[in-house]
């Protein structure tokens, strides 16, 4: 995979860098903040060689998988895109919910490997410890578990920063605002009962809060950018933190503090009470609808949730067992596909997929596997109920905020009761085992009336399927440009070469006209003539692409014949171009013909030297 190309290619269609207000990152996912939601074209992101989806929801998604850091670290050297780009303005207009959403990934996404991998941690000396491999009283303990609650202690601190990022104010400032919420002096006062000019100062405990800063850094955004209005040039260095911390530290302290740590309350106690009154059951539906979830990227709403209910109770009921059913279900589907399926490919994506799926990432398996076909998702679904719905009976308690997986299966130990590790576990089988069975029972490989099956003798009935299209929804292809006919692998295009767009032929022309291969209807004629879309008889959809990478002619040495609508016989001309011309310019002239509603098509090419009166493919309706 060509990493350089992939992040070229993402970041022209999101619109350019001009369109990105931000760009972040998870495990398998490009988040990019976008200007304006009109500039996006879905369409290309998704044929882009290595990009697996795109989800518009608060932000662009564009799913890589694996390779998502490769990626984006060659996005970051392509522009100012892995901060807040102050100099790019949100033009469109984005729904209420969608903002939010974006604000609450922008906020709490940066957090998770930190809390992910200090969870991790703890939970692993937790388990040491009961084996008796290290002792919970000696100083090698406390100082290593000191790491994790280090960090869930100073979490109002890290919100302060991640909330002061994707407002766009000085984050240092805005930590340092914060950091009064936890300074030893500040606790004792508010212990004894304190007052700030004769209001009284709630005595809160903000240690592992997230609310109170979130909001105290709002406000601190808006002082800080009303002072930079006001402010002499010469003394804003000193005179806007100066002025917004003294009015910042006091709102907080006697209103917005309190009313983050109520909210945060409410909040926890709130879903608490959805656990309590429904149990198990809850987290089994929630269990079977994380498919749906996680495609459309919505699980990120439930981060302040999770935060708020690890750091006000260390423990979660909820998200966690469901997640370990979800990701463990995709695991195991995906093993039986690549174990059933006859499709060298799809047993590739399956295979890998299944191994990211059981270490925690599903991405891969939900886009690659799970949604593509409709008996995996059917087994994932029962398995996800069946394995969260025993997980929740049994009350499985997470108490690390880390996605589950067979790697991350500490996080359920509980030192006062060693049967929630046990129930994990039986959750796990069940959830993988579940989903195996009932994937290899479903499934069905996709029946395709492939002309290989075609008898020699019969030859002469397929020359004749473009005058009877209803025997068998078979199309035959001809040539569309004399010249060498060349396999599609070898087109210099990894959007072609790796069949993303569809499978086909090339051809290296020897004389500058297109004609077209079979009868059909043009659908579509790209504004600069060098490429072109066609129906056939039978729905198949059909793209010509003379030369690679001739966009940038801008329309030059290239003459259309027809325009959208026009119905076409085999042999039309569709399109004249200059071939020794785009040659001198430096292209390579190859041209294209694959059918891109390949979800719907099988493609058989014919391994003959054709030439113009031959047929080079055959298109069939699965």
């Amino acid at each position: 995979m060509d990493y350089k190309k992939t992040a070229t290619d993402i970041l022209k269609y999101v619109g350019g860098e001009k369109n990105v207000v931000h760009l972040g990152h998870c495990a398998t996912r490009l988040r990019f903040t976008i200007a304006d939601d009109s500039k996006v074209n879905l369409e290309a992101l998704k044929k882009i060689h290595g990009v697996l989806d795109v989800v518009m929801a608060a932000q662009c998604q564009v799913i890589i998988g694996n390779n998502v850091m490769e990626v984006y670290d060659e996005l970051l050297k392509l522009g100012k895109l892995g901060q807040q780009n102050t100099d790019n303005i949100a033009t469109g207009k984005k729904k209420v919910g969608a903002i939010v959403l974006d604000f609450i990934v922008s906020v709490f996404q940066p957090l998770v490997p930190v809390m992910a991998g200090a969870g991790i941690l703890k939970s692993m000396l937790i388990l040491l410890s009961m084996f008796n491999l290290i002792d919970k009283d000696g100083d090698t303990f406390v100082i290593l578990t000191s790491i994790s609650n280090a960090v869930f202690y100073f979490l109002p601190i890290f919100i302060a920063l991640t909330t002061a990022t994707k407002l766009k104010a000085n984050h240092l400032v805005a930590a340092a605002a914060m950091s009064i919420l936890l300074f030893p002096d500040m606790i004792t006062l508010s212990e004894k009962g304190a007052s700030l000019l004769s209001v009284p100062i709630t005595n809160v405990n903000y240690t592992s809060q997230v609310f109170p800063s979130i909001l105290g850094v709002i406000f601190y955004a808006y002082m800080e950018r009303f002072f930079t209005k006001i402010s002499p040039k010469p003394i804003r260095v000193f005179f806007v933190p100066m002025m917004s911390l003294l009015l910042t530290v006091p709102v907080t302290l006697v209103l917005l503090g309190p009313l983050g740590f109520k909210f945060g309350a409410v909040f926890t106690a709130v879903i608490l009470f959805v656990f309590n009154k429904f149990g198990w059951i809850a987290v089994g539906l929630l269990a079977a609808a994380l498919p749906f979830i996680v495609s459309t990227g919505m699980h990120k709403a439930a981060m302040p949730y999770i935060v708020s209910s690890f750091t006000g109770l260390g423990k979660e009921m909820l998200f966690a067992p469901a997640l370990l059913a979800h990701n463990i279900s995709q695991s195991g589907a995906s093993f039986a596909v690549s174990l059933r399926t006859k499709d060298k490919e799809l047993k590739s994506i399956s295979l890998s997929a299944g191994i990211s799926a059981l270490f925690g990432i599903t991405e891969p398996a939900l886009y690659g596997v799970t949604l593509q076909k409709k008996s995996v998702l059917t087994s994932v679904i029962i398995s996800c109920l069946i394995g969260g719905l025993f997980i929740g009976l049994f009350a499985v308690t997470s108490f690390t905020m880390v996605n589950p997986s067979v790697a991350s299966i500490t996080q359920f130990i509980d030192p006062s009761n060693s049967k929630n590790f046990i129930f994990a576990l039986a959750g796990l089988a069940i959830s993988f085992f579940l989903s195996f069975a009932i994937t290899l029972i479903l499934w069905k490989e996709d029946k395709i009336k492939d002309e290989c099956s075609i008898k020699d003798e019969d030859k002469e009935t397929v020359g004749k399927v473009n005058e009877d299209v209803n025997i068998g929804d078979v199309v035959s292809i001809k040539q569309p440009v004399k010249g060498e006919v060349i396999p599609l692998t070898e087109v210099k295009d990894a959007v072609f070469s790796t069949k993303v767009m569809g499978d086909g032929i090339a051809v290296i022309p020897s004389k500058g006209e297109l004609y077209a291969p079979v009868d059909g209807e043009i659908k579509m004629v790209f504004s600069t003539n060098h490429a072109i879309g066609m129906e056939t008889p039978n729905g198949s959809e059909l793209l010509f692409h003379i030369g690679i990478d001739t966009v940038q002619l801008g329309g030059k040495y290239f003459e259309s014949q027809v325009k959208e609508g026009d119905k076409v016989k085999v042999g039309d001309l569709l399109v004249k171009f200059d071939l020794q011309k785009i040659i001198e310019e430096g292209y390579d002239p190859a041209t294209i013909a694959v059918v891109t509603n390949k979800d719907k098509y099988s493609v058989r090419v014919v391994d003959v030297n054709a030439n113009n009166n031959d047929t080079l493919m055959f298109i069939t309706a699965i």
